[in-house]
């Protein structure tokens, strides 16, 4: 018996329609929430990240500003880009869109973004508020993983989980994510020995390496929950596809769940981002208020 689909589509639409209410009050509040976009150089991937997000903040009222930076920009010039868009009270949200050059260090420009701006959920204070089960503004990716999870239906407790990838940005923050839901996880890496070992005693496993058809469905157990959150671009006769990193008809036929690639953790990503948005802009407003009764 062939798996069901988890509707990522249906569950983001769910989650932006209260999303746009939210948005509508602070803005009567006078408080409206502006994201900005940061990219550097280009990027096909990127294109595609940056139409969806501009998309989606459109639908739900949040507005959109896009700042495209030369692909040579300097360290010192991107630094201090993001400082001005810290301090600009207008900006209530900065994203840094990835992967970015080369040349550039990741890590120190997203801790230079002001943690209450951070919603992307990737600043070091973002990331290790998760130890402690403050979500409000998590990884957006990890986020909309576990929401999907959680959306089979499972019990999270004792849920025996493997994760597949241990990435700073979404496999760690979800082995977190999933604890803090009382969940049993084991991580596998590059140095995993038999990862397939590990999957297929899973109840669940959650994959985010970035190689297409990597886990087969050979490599789960029945009945199991799969949630894919690769994005691959594969050449194919007709032209590009997009595909996750699980051979998906394999791992239906044996999965109780699934999400498709595209359609199950992208439109989630998006719509936790919006939400983060949201959040981000309604600390800053009580930050704000604080900040002017004590100078009152």
């Amino acid at each position: 018996m062939a798996g069901r689909e988890i509707d990522g589509r249906g569950m983001a639409a769910a989650m932006l329609e209260k999303v746009a209410s939210d948005v509508e009050a602070l803005k009567q509040d006078g408080w409206a929430p502006r994201l900005v976009s940061m990219r550097i150089g280009e990027n096909s991937a990127v294109d595609r990240y940056v139409r969806n997000q501009k998309r989606t903040a459109s639908k739900v009222g949040i507005e959109f500003i896009e700042k495209q930076f030369a692909e040579d920009i300097s360290e010192a010039e991107i630094h201090a880009a993001i400082i001005n868009l810290n301090v600009d009270p207008q900006v209530t949200g900065i994203i840094l869109q990835r992967p970015i050059p080369a040349s550039l260090p990741i890590k120190p420009l997203q801790a230079t973004i002001h943690p209450l701006k951070d919603v992307e959920g990737m600043h070091p204070a973002s990331i290790g508020n998760i130890v402690y089960r403050e979500l409000e503004l998590g990884p957006c990716t990890a986020i909309a993983a576990v929401e999907l999870l959680k959306g089979t239906g499972l019990s999270m407790e004792g849920l025996e989980v493997t994760v597949i990838g241990h990435s700073e940005i979404v496999g760690k923050p979800i082995a977190f994510l999933l604890m803090a839901e009382g969940a049993t996880v084991t991580v596998c890496h590059h140095m995993t020995r038999e990862v397939a070992l590990h999957s297929r005693a899973a109840e669940a496993v959650l994959i985010a390496v970035g190689k297409p058809g990597l886990l087969k469905g050979n490599m789960i157990r029945p009945g199991s929950a799969v949630i894919d959150i690769g994005i691959n671009q594969i050449e194919e006769d007709d032209g590009v596809k997009l595909v996750g990193d699980c051979d998906y008809a394999s791992c239906l036929e044996v999965a109780g769940w699934i999400t498709p690639v595209p359609g199950g953790v992208g439109p989630v990503t998006v719509a936790v981002l919006m939400r983060n948005t949201v959040v981000a802009a309604g600390r800053l407003r009580t930050q704000y208020r604080k900040q002017m009764t004590g100078h009152l």
